[in-house]
């Protein structure tokens, strides 16, 4: 039989509901920060992707006597940096070394400082109250 509550997300002695909704707050712009990561990553692989396909678009202009425009794509455009001196695998990197990193430090950090480390305290509590107990699909722990 499960627990009333899951105690691995029973928030510490004396902390606030400020603190347990800070908390949240912050969870929350981090796991909004790693969807734009994946975004981030989607726009790398596209644009990567849309680079490659440009040969078949040459060899095709090539072939159908476009000679000077087909020079054109692969002089100007294949391989050009997406932002000034960069590449869309530069970008990631720059992202993930500073933004994404400091973010993630920063939200650790807040965890372990003022909840031992323990993640979900706002969600968890959520859903204590909104559960039925007793219920079928409505257990505190699996």
């Amino acid at each position: 039989m499960a627990t009333e509550q899951d105690s691995d997300h029973l928030r510490p002695e004396g902390m606030s509901d400020e603190t347990v909704e800070a908390l949240g707050a912050l969870s929350e712009a981090l796991e909004t920060t790693h969807r734009a990561r994946g975004h981030l990553y989607s726009w790398h692989q596209l644009t990567g992707s849309a680079d490659a396909r440009l040969d078949r678009a040459v060899e095709l202009l090539r072939r159908t006597g476009h000679h000077e425009l087909a020079d054109r794509i692969e002089r100007e455009l294949i391989g050009l940096n997406v932002i000034d001196g960069r590449w869309t695998f530069q970008v990631v990197e720059e992202y993930d070394a500073l933004y994404y990193a400091a973010f993630q430090e920063l939200e650790a950090e807040a965890r372990e400082r003022l909840a031992g480390g323990r993640t979900h305290l706002f969600e968890a509590e959520m859903k204590q109250r909104r559960r039925t107990p007793g219920m079928p699909g409505h257990e505190a722990t699996p």
